[in-house]
């Protein structure tokens, strides 16, 4: 197992591998699938509980972890506990539901370079991917120093400030996480614009704007259903 100063700088010669920890094996394949849509990074692994991912990281060589913090056999910060007390420097991007400060705070202190909000779009994973990569590479150049306050503080902006990622004019974030949140909830069934505007909270056309959106970054599919008469009805589905 490799450390963030050990491992492949992400840039040009290996990529940055990934272990992606995640019980629910939907999200697992979508989580994988959203790192190996990152140039510069690979999928060393999945796992889809604590005991799995130790076994994972003593066999793989990983340099980032994707972790869930909710698994079936134990909390994940727990295993970032015994990584840190076995002297495994491993970077890890904390991926849960929760909006507990007091774990985001814990996460710091074991070294969690970044906490990511469930349900996330592929944007928002590959802009923080992309800051960290930039990081490690300012970082674990050979002979790396910095020569200023100011370098250090770019440095840890890189890691630290999330790019903001640009949507189309008329849409906002949040309401596009709610979006996505209601498609993923919907499984295989997916959901039209007409209902997802219900339990999003916004009307038909505002939905289906997002839902469009989706569908032209690859991460939803649009399917017709044909009724008895009439136009058929379009319904959205989730891919991740």
């Amino acid at each position: 197992m490799t450390g963030p100063g050990s491992g492949p700088g992400g840039g040009c010669e290996e990529p940055i591998r990934v272990l992606v920890v995640e019980d629910d094996q939907v999200a697992a394949d979508a989580h994988a699938l959203y790192v190996s849509r990152v140039p510069g990074f690979a999928v060393a692994g999945v796992a889809h509980s604590r005991a799995e991912a130790g076994r994972a990281l003593e066999r793989l060589e990983v340099d980032l972890i994707l972790l869930d913090l909710y698994l079936p056999d134990g909390h994940g910060l727990s295993l970032v506990r015994a990584l840190r007390a076995a002297g495994h420097t491993t970077d890890v991007f904390a991926v849960t539901s929760a909006r507990d400060l007091a774990v985001v705070r814990e996460g710091v202190s074991l070294g969690v370079v970044q906490h990511v909000l469930k349900p996330f779009t592929f944007p928002t994973l590959r802009d923080r991917l992309q800051r960290y990569a930039r990081f490690r590479r300012t970082t674990t150049s050979a002979g790396a120093e910095a020569g200023s306050q100011a370098e250090v503080d770019r440095a840890l902006a890189a890691l630290r400030a999330p790019g903001r990622v640009t949507l189309p004019k008329g849409l906002s974030a949040a309401t596009l996480e709610s979006v996505v949140s209601a498609l993923r909830a919907a499984a295989g069934k997916g959901l039209t614009a007409s209902t997802a505007g219900e339990q999003v909270g916004v009307n038909r056309i505002t939905a289906r704007r997002y839902l469009e959106y989706l569908v032209g970054a690859g991460q939803a599919e649009r399917t017709p259903q044909y009724g008895h008469v009439g136009r058929p009805e379009l319904y959205y589905r989730w891919l991740g």
